[in-house]
């Protein structure tokens, strides 16, 4: 009788849930007062307008919100009804508080509870520098630490720029729809308050086909175009259109809308913009081109005041310039900086004069701090993440120490500049540690044998004799092993990958991947079982917390542990974007 019961209720509450309305926002979101959203209620059936009924804080909705929802009688995916919806474009709520909505038609019944916060009425800091580490996980600093410095006795011989940030907070970076994340709700929620779904831009991702209608909130640029006269700066070594400076302006529930999302960097016209990706801004008629359209937008950009720069010596040439500047420097990503810089590998034959993430922050301080009303730029070490996901340890940490490198320039303008927020930290990690040395100089031809743990570790002979900050070598006879907790069937040849970056699976006909038999016959070799669906071509994020460092006027907001979209909340508080400070 208990079973049976038992079942009855599960069976009661599983119906029930079946019947429960979404709203978005979603429960617990966090809403910058006066800060424009869109607000969307989707039933699971189809319902009469007249039985649809919403309450805020218990009165009728439109006296508390001040409009009125649109009606949609039936949403659609392709044939399939999916179910009526009411939407309200452009919402605001001026007043801070806790707004309990309540949405209710036949059987279907939601409830949800928003903060809506404000600001200071003054600004804590005049600029603000956020550098987000794509992918930047504790081993990668520990790797740069010591490939850069050196380390004696179990001491480092010298310290990161980062070392000398003060760790501020842990932040949670899983998605509304997945414990597990991607680079485009990460950093959509530290550029907006709101997290949302994996895949997801400055939107809340809904259930239409229609990737560019999901419900918006505001993006950070929007927010200071709306509230203040700063200037914005996006720099990133990926391209430009990539998810993580998407996020900095954009609204896609699909991150790979990358022609859409250029059309909104011009609408945003960020002061300045650096990276690859010109690909997504030619007409479709032009070699190259990823459009699918016959939109010049390096002519659009061009008409709307920019300047363009295509190579180094182009951008070098920008540096004491004024005005709106766009530096596209590669069709697609830029070449990571052990290739650009060093090996000479990956596509810099073709492309020779890729500045790397050093020049582009140097020229966008200097265009930015121009501005008396003061600026916000983000820069993105976006390679720590891309060298990461094909187990290519060596090209990712060499792109950290260049993010550091990148860092250490804002700390130098923060020595005079006071009145400047930096915050470092990344989007979420990798599953990747440092297991000890690989020390070639080990007897045997096992390359696995020659793997030193605990005291057979001893320390690797990187040096750097010229004082670049950058290894000279990277294949020294002792050198850190960094190795990843997953991964497709790969083979390891525990060296760097000197002849361009590491491709560890190739597909075969069954369109699995499997491992790539270019490394099979290195000598040493040893064939690793994957871990992740033979879907997968390479290592995926960890769900592990970030570590977020931050210095500067507004810091003290960051604490303990937090989610990613409350890191918003003390960005924008420390420019004060609860307050309108223009005329």
């Amino acid at each position: 009788m208990r079973k049976i019961f038992a079942a009855l209720v599960v069976s009661t509450v599983l119906a029930g849930a079946a019947q429960a309305a979404t709203v978005y926002p979603l429960d617990r979101a966090t809403i910058l007062t006066a800060s424009p959203f869109d607000f969307k209620v989707e039933f699971n059936s189809v319902v009469k307008p007249e039985d649809v009924k919403i309450t805020v804080n218990g009165q009728d909705y439109k006296t508390v919100l001040g409009k009125e929802v649109q009606f949609v009688a039936e949403e659609k995916n392709k044939d399939k009804v999916l179910g009526s919806a009411v939407i309200l474009r452009g919402l605001t709520i001026a007043t801070a508080g806790d707004y309990k909505v309540e949405v209710s038609a036949g059987s279907e019944t939601k409830s949800v509870t928003w903060n809506v916060y404000g600001t200071g009425a003054a600004p804590k800091a005049k600029n603000v520098i956020f550098f987000l580490g794509d992918g930047l996980s504790v081993a990668h600093r520990t790797a740069a630490r010591i490939m850069s410095k050196g380390m004696t006795e179990g001491k480092a011989n010298g310290r990161l720029n980062l070392d000398d940030i003060p760790p501020a907070a842990f932040i949670g970076t899983s998605a509304t729809n997945a414990v597990a994340t991607d680079s485009a709700n990460t950093m959509s929620a530290y550029m907006t308050g709101h997290k949302t779904a994996v895949n997801a831009i400055g939107v809340y991702a809904d259930r239409t086909p229609d990737s560019l209608d999901d419900p918006k909130v505001e993006t950070i640029a929007e927010a200071l175009r709306r509230q203040t006269g700063k200037s914005i700066g996006i720099v990133a070594t990926s391209e430009v259109e990539d998810a993580t400076p998407a996020a900095v302006v954009s609204h896609t529930r699909n991150r790979n809308d990358k022609a859409d999302v250029v059309g909104m960097l011009l609408d945003a016209k960020p002061d300045v913009v650096l990276g690859g990706g010109s690909a997504y801004f030619l007409p479709q008629a032009t070699a190259g081109s990823k459009r699918k359209d016959d939109k010049d937008y390096i002519k659009l950009f061009k008409d709307a005041g920019y300047s363009v720069a295509t190579d180094k010596a182009e951008l070098a040439a920008n540096i004491n310039a004024n005005g709106l500047l766009l530096g596209l420097f590669h069709p697609g990503n830029m070449d990571v900086t052990l290739d650009r810089e060093f090996l000479k590998k990956g596509t810099v034959d073709k492309y020779p004069n890729q500045p790397g993430l050093v020049d582009m922050t140097k020229v966008a301080l200097d265009r930015l701090s121009k501005d008396q009303d003061g600026f916000f730029l983000m820069v993105e070490g976006s390679s720590i993440d891309k060298m990461s996901h094909p187990l290519d340890w060596d090209r990712a940490v060499i792109d950290t120490i260049e993010f550091d490198k990148a860092i250490g320039l804002a700390r130098e303008f923060q020595k005079t500049n006071p009145d400047t927020l930096i915050v470092v930290t990344g989007d979420h990690t990798h599953g990747v540690s440092i297991i000890g040395t690989v020390d070639d100089e080990k007897p045997g031809t096992e390359m696995r044998e020659k793997v030193g743990t605990y005291a057979e570790a001893g320390f690797p002979n990187y040096k750097d004799e010229n004082g670049d900050g950058y290894p000279d070598k990277i294949d020294v006879t002792r050198r850190l092993f960094l190795n990843a907790n997953n991964g497709p069937d790969h083979y390891e040849t525990f060296r760097p990958k000197m002849e361009g970056p590491f491709v560890p699976a190739i597909q075969n006909e069954k369109k699995e991947y499997v491992a790539n038999e270019q490394y099979k016959n290195v000598p040493g070799a040893v064939f690793v079982q994957g871990n992740i669906p033979k879907s997968g071509d390479s290592g995926v994020h960890s769900v592990d917390d970030v570590l977020l460092q931050a210095t500067g006027p507004g810091a003290e907001g960051f604490k303990g542990y937090m989610e990613q979209s409350d890191v918003y909340k003390v960005l924008a508080d420390a420019l004060a974007l609860g307050s309108k400070q223009t005329n």
